[in-house]
């Protein structure tokens, strides 16, 4: 009979579940794992740390629509792994974590690295198992990837240990599975499709709430023939960005606090009311603000605000119900209300108000006048991933994206760090498009690294560094006695990443007047490969000022 070994069986059947790519750091136990992926047809990406691996694994599910998988070493690899199975969790990703174990007959010993990962795994994911024969491998495999893409999608976590990897089992035994289809696309009842309709309709002044849920779901044309059939204006979540391009004329997020604010209905689209949108309540909502709310999650309807209509299913299919219940009513929202001249009225202002910084030349720039040439200079089918405090914050503001799946950020979890990670993985999923990857100088530092990565594998991301010195602004120069006389938050003002990135065989720019900004962002462009440009940032620049703080 002839024999596979558990290491090449998970390869086989991480294949037979359309996963295509595989990201991790090697080591005991689970080298032989990325060795037979290769063999088996599935590329292997190394990273510098697990952090970022998972990070990798979790955006490639998302903007693949199968989950994206990562291996990573018993312990503390699986603890940092851990970084991105609650992230992937949290952002509603899908992502399988595979961690090395120790042997199976030496639990409790004490062995090499030995923790309990399945118990630490399993709040931070929606299916967690250790794996016990070589011969289930593939029922577990198709576990994973079935729990991590049905329903709301999330993270799942298989324990691998020493002695299931290099054990063999023969290939007639090997439990057989079918490969996990798409996930069901379950539509909402009609009589609830009306009642939204009609609370539309009656409403004075609608408003949309656009969330990743929908670029999820595949949705985005769907959804984009419901704003420009119902006139409806908008307004996204970060990771929402796209699923509407942002320069659609019904886009509304340039006037978001008072969107928000002033909707008497609201019509919440594959989004939550969490911190992201202020949990629904007041003061950045109207009181009595009407909810409709579309979530893939009955649990999630009515989650810290009642609503008055629910639509549980899929994005795609019911947006679908939407637009052919509209094609016998003939309704539009129309385009001369007092509501869209004052959300018009407010974006005028708003845009106006900013002309001065984005137009000051002074050197060094501010974030608006960097981020007037960054705009500029991304192409239009461009992936862009953003972290960082005010880089992102603000870069999501001024950044033009047109496409769904096409906007990775901090997302739900705020997490710092995910960035390069993230920019890996859209490299992988989209060779034939630009990825640029916006950071500040405190999040560069969390995977910069993976500078490294992007160069060994050739991976053209185009990174662009806004350089401020700190977590927010630091010092012009690091005091004498920088224990007790540096802020906190400091780092040093314009540290030399872009040298990191030439050192590792990529280009460097370095801009210290706004006026540089565009030849070099342009020769970083053209450079075949990596490129980083390290902008200086005045310490003095800030964003614009909020009404309400970010948490209210």
């Amino acid at each position: 009979m002839t024999k596979i070994t558990g290491a090449h069986l998970i390869a086989r059947s991480l294949k037979q579940q359309g996963i295509d790519h595989l990201f991790g750091v090697v080591g005991f136990p689970v080298g032989p794992i990325a060795e037979a992926a290769q063999k088996e047809g599935v590329k292997y990406v190394g990273m510098r740390n697990e952090q970022a691996a998972s990070y990798a694994a979790q955006a490639y599910g998302y903007m693949t629509g199968r989950p994206g998988a990562c291996i990573v070493v018993t312990g503390p690899g699986v603890v940092h792994g851990l970084a991105g199975l609650a992230n992937a969790q949290q952002n509603c990703w899908p992502m399988i974590l595979i961690g090395g174990a120790s042997e199976t007959y030496r639990g409790g010993m004490g062995a090499f690295q030995e923790e309990r990962q399945v118990l630490i795994a399993t709040p931070f994911c929606k299916f967690a198992h250790g794996i016990e024969s070589v011969r289930r491998i593939p029922y577990y495999v198709e576990m994973a990837t079935r729990h991590a893409t049905f329903g709301r999608p999330g993270a799942c976590y298989l324990d691998m240990p020493d002695d299931i990897i290099t054990g063999e089992c023969d290939l007639d035994d090997v439990v057989k599975v079918e490969r996990v289809g798409e996930p069901p696309r379950m539509i909402a009842p009609t009589e609830n499709i009306d009642a939204a309709l009609d609370l539309l309709e009656k409403a004075e002044r609608p408003l949309v709430l656009v969330g990743k849920g929908m670029a999820w779901a595949r949705a985005e044309d769907e959804v984009r023939d419901f704003i420009d059939r119902t006139q409806l204006p908008f307004v996204r979540s970060p990771m929402g960005k796209g699923v509407v391009p942002d320069d659609h004329p019904l886009a509304a997020s340039a006037a978001r606090t008072l969107a928000l604010q002033q909707a008497d209905v609201v019509f919440l689209m594959g989004a939550r009311f969490n911190w992201i949108f202020h949990f629904g309540l007041a003061p950045r909502f109207a009181p009595d603000v009407k909810v409709i709310q579309l979530d893939i999650s009955p649990e999630e309807i009515g989650h810290n605000k009642p609503s008055e209509v629910a639509l549980v299913g899929d994005g795609k299919a019911i947006m679908g119900q939407m637009n052919k219940a509209l094609e016998g009513r003939q309704w539009f929202y129309p385009k001369d209300t007092p509501w869209r001249s004052a959300l018009g009225d407010k974006i005028a202002a708003n845009v106006k108000s900013l002309e001065p910084q984005i137009n000051d030349d002074q050197a060094p720039a501010n974030y608006y006048r960097a981020l007037r040439d960054i705009a500029a200079w991304m192409p239009r089918n461009s992936v862009l991933s953003a972290e960082g405090a005010r880089t992102m914050d603000i870069g999501l503001t001024q950044l033009p994206v047109a496409d769904a799946r096409s906007c990775l950020n901090a997302g739900t979890y705020g997490t710092m760090g995910v960035g390069l990670g993230h920019a890996v993985a859209a490299c992988v999923v989209h060779p034939d498009r630009p990825v640029i990857h916006l950071s500040g100088d405190s999040a560069i530092g969390f995977s910069g690294m993976e500078m490294e990565t992007l160069v060994r594998y050739n991976l053209p991301a185009k990174i662009v560094v806004l350089n401020n010195g700190g977590i927010g602004p630091g010092h012009p120069e690091i005091p004498a006695d920088p224990m007790m006389k540096m802020k906190p938050n400091a780092l040093i003002y314009g540290a030399r990443y872009d040298k990191m990135m030439e050192d590792f065989g990529g280009k460097g720019f370095f801009v210290e007047d706004p006026k540089d900004l565009p030849a070099a962002l342009e020769k970083a462009m053209a450079f075949d490969g990596p490129a980083l440009v390290n902008v200086l940032i005045s310490q003095s620049s800030d964003r614009k000022p909020q009404q309400f703080a970010w948490h209210q």
